[in-house]
């Protein structure tokens, strides 16, 4: 083998061998458009997504993370809050960690094209990506955020009608391996004895989420509660709670009164006497299902009601499905409710957004044949 490597003629052989891949490798011009392109024609549906929001509309709300004093001009620039936030969009949207958000952004042309970005540009990196959502937290922005997108779908013609439908989801967290004493010291409100001395040990506790039993299986966690409209099926008002508190305690806090329609479906769960004459009160059309006891069952008449009342509602039951599969909602992976209350607001808002996007498509795109 030596012998051959020191041989010139094949040295010079291999040589040019390599400088023909090299340049079969090297892309054309056209190249990435026609990549980009076929990707578009397949089904990316980010390009459209960039379209029809109005990204530019949240950078009043985003400004205030970089509204601080510089030292020096010296050192990098922050990158830009728009898109930061876009980048949020898209670990929302394909459920992603913060370093395979790095990853896929410097990986793929369509998550750049989305971006605004070209393979030579800087890509913020996942630290950067987390001290941003850290600063949403801090500033309390996520909730500002989801109403100025409302506005948008107002915009857009996108009003909500034909009633609300009203329910909750749970969205795990990883479990904490706690004893008996120490989740009843955490539910009063105080730190179990011996965690302020272990920190990293207490660093990993979730003191916020808490556990509650659904079906006969025990949940651990928080839950996302939504409010839809029955026309378009988009998310108009949501709140985070831990995972014990009833879903009926939130009611009052989702009811959307710019809803056209005074028509309200939501599970037995929410349904009691007071409810009924409050919302009678009110102006509403209860559509709430109606819940039977060991005392006394549903007679026909009543199942046949709830039956036509749960086409309407199982509406809602599309959006958590929607969440589960296509955006990974079953476990959130974060530390107290704050940062909770964020992810799953991101959550909420990039199901809206692909809910427009889906709205606003071109019939004969969204419906072939």
């Amino acid at each position: 083998h030596e012998g051959i490597s020191k041989n010139p003629p094949f040295r010079a052989e291999s040589q040019r061998l390599n400088i023909e891949r090299a340049k079969r490798m090297q892309p054309g011009f056209f190249d990435q458009e026609d990549r980009l392109a076929k990707l578009e024609k397949l089904g990316d549906p980010l390009p459209r997504l960039d379209s029809i929001v109005d990204w530019q509309a949240f950078r009043p709300l985003l400004k205030v993370i970089h509204q601080k004093q510089r030292k020096s001009k010296a050192g990098r620039k922050p990158h830009d809050v728009t898109l930061m936030f876009k980048m949020l969009v898209l670990q929302a949207l394909y459920n992603l960690s913060d370093d395979q958000t790095e990853f896929q952004v410097r990986d793929r042309l369509s998550f750049q094209r989305f971006l605004g970005l070209s393979p030579e540009d800087t890509v913020p990196d996942a630290k950067t990506l987390w001290l941003f959502r850290e600063r949403l937290v801090r500033h309390g922005l996520m909730d500002k955020l989801f109403k100025r997108f409302d506005e948008q779908l107002w915009q857009s013609g996108l009003v909500p009608k034909g009633g609300q439908i009203i329910d909750a989801s749970l969205v795990s967290v990883p479990k904490n391996r706690n004893t008996r004493d120490e989740n009843k010291q955490i539910k009063d409100g105080k730190t179990p004895d011996g965690w302020d001395d272990k920190p990293n040990m207490k660093r990993q506790k979730d003191e916020d989420a808490r556990w509650t039993k659904k079906h006969g299986k025990s949940h651990y966690g928080y839950k996302n509660h939504i409010n839809i409209d029955k026309d378009h099926k988009l998310i108009r008002r949501y709140a985070v709670t831990d995972a014990s508190v009833h879903d009926s305690q939130v009611f009052d806090d989702l009811l959307d009164d710019e809803n056209g329609g005074r028509s309200i479906w939501a599970d037995s769960a929410y349904r009691s006497e007071a409810r009924e004459a409050q919302l009678r009160e009110q102006g509403y059309k209860s559509r709430i299902h109606r819940k039977g006891s060991s005392r006394r069952g549903l007679d026909k008449r009543e199942q046949a009601t709830n039956h036509r009342r749960s086409k309407i509602r199982a509406r809602v039951e599309h959006v958590f499905g929607d969440q589960r599969i296509r955006q990974g909602s079953i476990l959130v992976r974060t530390k107290g409710k704050v940062r909770a209350t964020v992810k799953i607001g991101l959550m909420n808002l990039t199901y809206s957004m692909r809910r427009l996007e889906f709205l606003l498509r071109p019939q004969s795109a969204c419906c072939p044949g």
